[in-house]
């Protein structure tokens, strides 16, 4: 028992810190004398309870965890962690089942941004506060995963940048702790910088703060059945959302070497660049398809497409319209772009754009390798050599995340949903994106009507699809638990 006792703590620190969260919306229920507040305060003490056997017997000082405790503290933790979301939802909410609850919960720690709720417009304000407040816990914690423990754990997208070849090798790197506390300022700044230019757009107080905490966690969910589409009508809380999406998918970490001086940081990084210039002409050229083939105005073309187009490559999942109605171009764009996501290190999901682009350097050297079979090329990534373990690395995780699409994708159609919402129903749960494509689960719909395994199908996807799949499946297999 020796080997859990540190793995409990953690999971009792969990459950206290979701207890705490669950006294804010309390707070806010009881400023409001809403009736959610007796469900508020009770799920808090379930949860508080909850932690007390586990930290009582976890506790034993100081300790160090080891690689294998690792491995099975990243799932689990968030597990708990969305378990004790979804109670002051199932709580709260009359009639919202368990299976509900939890994909509410789960899709908000994961910041994936997909809904099983509707009349969003007149739910109770502490409601809508715990929706928020998961998905900007959910935000830092999996930059803080990115950062800090998928590096160690050699599968999250960050070993690039911890390499001995690279400039950010752990030589230059401040100490764990100094870099979390680092990262948590920027994250907290970012959030204020947003709730204060939400305001200045003319946005209300309460949804300046919810949508500030849903933007920068690049998470998506809204006070309004009509997503953001509800502030159609003032274009700055578009551009303004736009914006944050994206300082929001930068790497954090570049953030942190700004702040101690290196302000080149941020532009001169190949990532950002890549993603950036990508941005630009992915929205230039639906912009220009809607302005010559829909005939809209040049700025409501370019309001709409940038909008939307960050929402979804950033995995926010926010909609301001019903995009796959634009046109078949632009709905087949919308899904491909499901699988791009934001940069290493960022708040967001899916592939990650570092990995396109030590792909296409691969690629390249394959058809120099055809031509020239006995060259040698290094394989360069910011100026840097590549090590041939994170080309496997990034092969490896490219392989298991398409086959974890195409196999939950297999499991909704057995499940008898049709192809569209079978394949990107899974593909949006395992990249984080929110909304996928089609009638039922598109971006004017809601995943309320799936049924609940499907529901189950779609947890199991959004939660393997934000820890990188790998930390998550290695548990399974039978060389982690030898000796």
């Amino acid at each position: 028992m020796r080997f859990f006792r540190p793995i409990l703590f953690i999971q009792a620190f969990v459950l206290l810190l979701s207890a705490g969260l669950m006294l804010i919306s309390a707070g806010l229920a009881s400023w409001h004398t809403e009736v959610e507040l007796i469900d508020f305060m009770t799920a808090s003490l379930i949860a508080f309870v909850a932690a007390l056997p586990a930290f009582f017997f976890g506790f034993k000082g100081q300790f160090t965890l080891t690689t294998k405790q690792l491995f099975l503290v990243t799932p689990l933790s968030w597990a708990v962690m969305c378990v004790a979301g979804a109670l002051p939802l199932h709580l709260a909410l009359p009639g919202l089942s368990f299976t509900d609850a939890m994909f509410e919960s789960v899709s908000g720690l994961t910041t994936t941004g997909s809904t099983v709720l509707t009349g969003l417009d007149h739910m109770p304000r502490s409601v809508l506060l715990w929706r928020a407040l998961l998905q900007w816990v959910g935000g830092i914690g999996i930059v803080v995963l990115g950062i800090a423990i998928l590096p160690f754990l050699q599968v999250g997208g960050m070993r690039l940048f911890r390499t001995e070849s690279s400039d950010w090798s752990d030589k230059t790197m401040p100490r764990s702790h100094v870099l979390i506390r680092t990262i948590g300022f920027v994250y907290f700044g970012l959030t204020v910088l947003a709730f204060l230019a939400y305001l200045l757009t003319g946005m209300g107080l309460f949804d300046a703060l919810t949508h500030a905490m849903t933007s920068v966690s690049t998470g998506g969910f809204s006070n309004y059945d009509a997503s953001m589409g509800h502030f159609n009508d003032m274009p700055g809380v578009l551009w303004v959302s736009s914006l944050f999406m994206v300082l929001s998918s930068l790497p954090f970490l570049l953030y942190t070497r700004a702040m101690r001086g290196d302000f080149g940081a941020l532009w001169n990084d190949q990532q950002i660049r890549g993603f950036l210039k990508f941005l630009l002409v992915v929205i230039a050229v639906l912009s220009l398809e809607r302005d010559f083939l829909e005939h809209e105005s040049w700025f409501e073309a370019v309001t709409q497409s940038t909008f939307n187009i960050v929402s979804v490559v950033t995995t926010t999942g926010y909609a301001s319209e019903d995009y796959t109605l634009w046109s078949g171009f632009a709905a087949t764009l919308f899904f491909y772009l499901t699988f791009v996501g934001g940069c290493s290190g960022s708040t967001t999901g899916a592939m990650k754009i570092f990995r396109f682009q030590i792909a296409m350097v691969v690629l390249r050297h394959q058809l120099r390798w055809m031509r020239h079979p006995r060259g040698v090329f290094a394989t360069r990534y910011n100026g840097k050599i590549v090590p041939d373990e994170v080309v496997r690395s990034v092969v490896g995780f490219s392989f298991y995340f398409f086959a974890t699409v195409a196999i939950i994708a297999l499991g909704l159609s057995l499940l008898g949903y049709d192809l569209l919402t079978s394949l990107s129903g899974a593909a949006t749960a395992v990249a984080n994106v929110g909304p996928g494509v089609g009638d039922i689960i598109g971006p004017a719909g809601n995943f309320q009507s799936l049924s609940d395994p499907a529901k189950w199908l779609l947890i199991i996807g959004m939660l393997l699809g934000r820890l990188e799949i790998l930390t998550v499946l290695i548990v399974f297999t039978p060389m982690f638990w030898q000796r």
